[in-house]
């Protein structure tokens, strides 16, 4: 049973009965379907994806026999993001344990690579020039699942605060970049502003809460690497029912750390009522598109 199936709005799917039984709606019933050979071996690869509400679903996996029957191999949650989150260098690297494919990215804000579940495998099979590791320059288009979270109360900011914050963060880019480059006065001065930075949260952490004290954050979370924990500024809130279950899913956009994207959660696993202005708080199943032909 896939954790987060519930994201998606099939929280009702509690034994391997009821999986089979989704599993074989969404193979004899799909909205839309791949089939490819690409490397020459024989093999035929097939992708099945049944759409449940807007953009979210479940995608099957798999292989064509020489019958032309289609073997199922494994299967995933999806929810596909509506905008670019960012434009970069991204690399595709296939997972060890099945025929699918990861992205991963470094983004100079973040301080940590981000790795994804990559959503159109078919786009990236059909590109034989990107296979094999290689690094490409372009437009990343991120999503998560959630199957916890919490809304909170924004922090008091005015607009010349935003400003400032958005100086200070485009000041710190320009400094990170310049440190990878070997630049030792910005390395210095990075260094000694973490330093800062830590003294003043310890020294604010003793008669304040975290919460007041951070905005927003993106870090990993748990042993798997496509799994992060996040908390950002709410920009947009809808609520979608799942046409099968008739569960009630919310779709979130957030601004995370100067990234924007969209998480998908299960109304029944979200604390608090969405709306634009106040923060969303939780962990997340990273996935996303990577635009092979820009």
């Amino acid at each position: 049973m896939h954790d987060y199936l519930r994201a998606v709005g099939f929280a009702g799917i509690k034994d391997n009965k009821a999986l089979r039984s989704l599993l074989d709606l969404a193979e004899t019933h799909p909205s839309s379907e791949y089939v490819s050979s690409p490397d020459g071996s024989g093999i035929v690869y097939g992708e099945k994806m049944m759409e449940s509400a807007d953009r979210m679903g479940i995608n099957i996996c798999g292989e064509y026999d020489g019958n032309g029957t289609f073997c199922r191999d494994y299967f995933f949650p999806f929810f596909r993001g509506r905008n670019t989150t960012f434009k970069g260098e991204v690399s595709v690297e296939k997972q060890s344990d099945r025929d699918g494919y990861s992205g991963v990215c470094d983004h100079i804000h973040m301080g940590v690579s981000i790795i994804f579940q990559l959503l159109n495998r078919a786009d990236y099979m059909d590109n034989i020039p990107y296979k094999y590791g290689h690094t490409l320059y372009a437009p990343v288009i991120l999503s998560g699942l959630s199957i916890y979270g919490r809304v909170i109360l924004p922090l008091a900011s005015g607009k010349e605060d935003k400003r400032r914050s958005q100086r200070e963060a485009k000041n710190r880019d320009m400094r990170i970049d310049a440190a990878r480059n070997g630049d030792k006065e910005a390395i210095e001065s990075l260094t000694m502003e973490d330093m800062d930075t830590y003294a003043t949260v310890m020294k604010r952490a003793k008669k304040e809460d975290v919460l007041t004290i951070v905005s927003s954050y993106f870090m990993p979370y748990g042993i798997a690497c496509d799994q992060y924990s996040v908390m950002g500024d709410i920009l947009e809130a809808r609520k979608v029912t799942n046409i099968l279950t008739q569960e009630e899913v919310y779709i979130l956009t957030i601004d995370c750390n100067d990234l924007m994207f969209d998480i998908c959660i299960n109304s029944q696993d979200l604390l608090g009522e969405p709306a634009p202005g106040r923060r969303f708080r939780g962990n997340i199943w990273l996935q996303g598109m990577v635009d092979f032909m820009p």
